[in-house]
């Protein structure tokens, strides 16, 4: 497998890493809430946008991908969030093999 080189250098955008935990509230179920687990750096790179439609609605999905140094921890259900957008990762892995840099493929939550 080809060894990866990123400039270390792209890794300026500060994000938060996020992790969904259940609260309980007064009528005996839960909500979710989402607790900071880091402050990382990365860099984020679009690498799809579609605007599907369905249901009589259109159904905008903009797909991303973001690569930060390498971390144990980091799954799918997380999110990243830098300033007000929001980005749910549904994977995360290391694309070399090296344990130098993670690549979390991600979808840009909606508000």
């Amino acid at each position: 497998m080809r060894v990866q080189f990123i400039d270390p250098g792209a890794f300026r955008a500060e994000l938060s890493l996020q992790k969904a935990t259940l609260v309980s509230d007064d009528a005996g179920g839960h909500t979710e809430a989402w607790s900071e687990t880091a402050t990382i750096f990365g860099f984020i790179e679009p690498v799809r946008a579609a605007a599907p439609f369905g249901a009589g609605q259109r159904h905008e999905r903009v797909t991303h991908r973001i690569t930060l140094r390498f971390r144990t921890g980091v799954t799918g259900g997380m999110r990243i969030v830098r300033g007000t957008r929001r980005f749910s990762i549904l994977t995360a892995h290391d694309p070399d093999e090296t344990g130098r840099y993670l690549v979390c493929l991600c979808e840009e939550e909606q508000t």
